[in-house]
């Protein structure tokens, strides 16, 4: 069956930067006697997305002059024409590295534990203006903020960054969860056995609420509805995130769990719909991990998840309130609520996914169910805090059924019970 959606970039199939693995110890022999550049654990991913095919249409970090004009403009160039792209993408370098870094020269990338992972043919070494890419990705001038940390804190003795074209080892695979982190191409082969002629991925970086869990169905429902052969795939990214955030391995053992045991759209989605069909939600549903990390960037990364995913052969993403969000250190917002589906709008570039644009969604009793809050103006949700949530889990106990499924209280409420 033919593909659901072309890559990014105007291209005919994701780029290929990968190391075939018959060639993998003569790679690396080679780049032993190259002069070395660490990567981050954080950027690690990207090396890894550079090089399967999740950033196309780039084939490496950026070099200066595409880098800002990804901060001036929001777009790449590719083959001539501009394509959307919201956030730039190099790799921060100390000076001393950089003072031992040429143009036109070739390097080792190497992990945390000093091990060669790819090599770059370097493009550009440039000064990295870090509070002009904060202004421009986040869109405030105040620095109080996880996006900031990230920068200011957790690359403080970076004051450069590398362009160039990679060539990477292909990605070793997590004891866990590996079976469920995919390549473009295997994604999209898999994509295509289905049969579906429409595919919407769910983005998460959190373990799921029913209201999360709901976006997800209501999503499926709509094209569906629409007339689509559709499926959903949970698409949780599990790269590097805040360190208040769950782990990655905690986290995909939850949403293993709610696949599994078939609870997505369990007393929450259209039963007309699902009747007439003769099927049930976890029949269109399945799950897939996105290895690459959380930037907290609201609205600009929204378009680079919908990049990801066009990549990885979706042909929709579910776009709900506050996505990709985090505030300020005091609490107060930094873009609106729905800031990320408006950016869709605006676009100065090509972008071929299409965003299903989701609102607020919380258990009615009226109804018995998780349903949006636009349809219920005048009747209070049943509404537990994130903070009392957290509480909860942290005292061994499970989370109210109306707000959270057992299975996932259950997983959390071992994994972050205190003392």
């Amino acid at each position: 069956m033919a593909e659901l959606i072309a890559p990014h970039g105007g291209l005919s199939e994701p780029v290929c930067c990968t190391v075939p693995a018959a060639e993998a110890a003569d790679f690396v022999a080679a780049a032993a006697s190259l002069p070395q550049v660490p990567v981050s654990t954080a950027d690690l991913s990207s090396v890894y997305r550079f090089a399967d095919g999740t950033l196309s249409p780039l084939t490496g970090p950026m070099d200066r002059a595409a880098y800002e004009q990804v901060l001036e403009e929001s777009v790449v160039i590719s083959n001539g024409k501009k394509y959307a792209w919201t956030i730039p993408i190099a790799f921060p370098v100390t000076s001393a590295v950089a003072k031992t870094i040429e143009t036109g020269a070739q390097v080792a990338l190497t992990n945390p534990a000093g091990e060669v992972v790819a090599t770059l043919d370097v493009t550009d070494v440039y000064p990295w203006d870090k509070c002009g890419y904060l202004k421009s990705v986040y869109g405030t001038g105040r620095l109080d903020h996880p996006g900031a940390d990230m920068v200011l804190k957790g690359d403080a003795d970076k004051a450069y960054l590398v362009g160039g074209t990679i060539r990477a080892l292909p990605q070793p695979k997590n004891s866990q969860f590996g079976k469920y982190v995919l390549t473009p191409r295997e994604v999209r082969a898999l994509l295509a056995e289905t049969g579906w002629n429409a595919a919407v991925a769910f983005q998460t970086r959190n373990p799921l609420h029913r209201a999360h869990e709901y976006a997800l169905v209501y999503g499926l429902e709509k094209l569906l509805k629409d007339g689509k052969n559709a499926g959903a795939v949970l698409n949780p990214l599990i790269g590097e995130t805040k360190g208040d955030d769950v782990n990655a391995e905690i986290r995909m053992e939850t949403y293993e769990k709610l696949i599994e045991e078939r609870q997505f759209g369990d007393g929450d989605s259209d039963a007309d719909l699902w009747t007439s069909r003769g099927e049930e939600v976890p029949d269109r549903v399945k799950l897939l991990g996105l290895d690459i990390k959380m930037f907290y960037g609201g609205p600009k990364e929204a378009v680079m998840h919908g990049i990801y995913r066009q990549n990885m052969g979706y042909t929709h993403i579910i776009i709900g309130r506050k996505h990709a969000d985090a505030p300020f250190a005091d609490g107060g917002a930094i873009w609106g609520d729905f800031d990320a589906q408006e950016i869709f709008n605006k676009l100065n570039g090509e972008l071929l996914i299409q965003p299903v644009n989701v609102g607020f969604a919380a258990y009615y009793e009226s109804m018995g169910r998780v349903d949006l809050m636009e349809n219920h103006k005048d009747e209070k949700p049943v509404f537990i805090s994130g903070k009392d949530v957290r509480a909860t889990l942290q005292k061994g106990e499970l989370v109210d059924e109306r707000i959270m499924r057992p299975s996932t209280s259950r997983i959390l409420a071992a994994a972050m019970k205190v003392g």
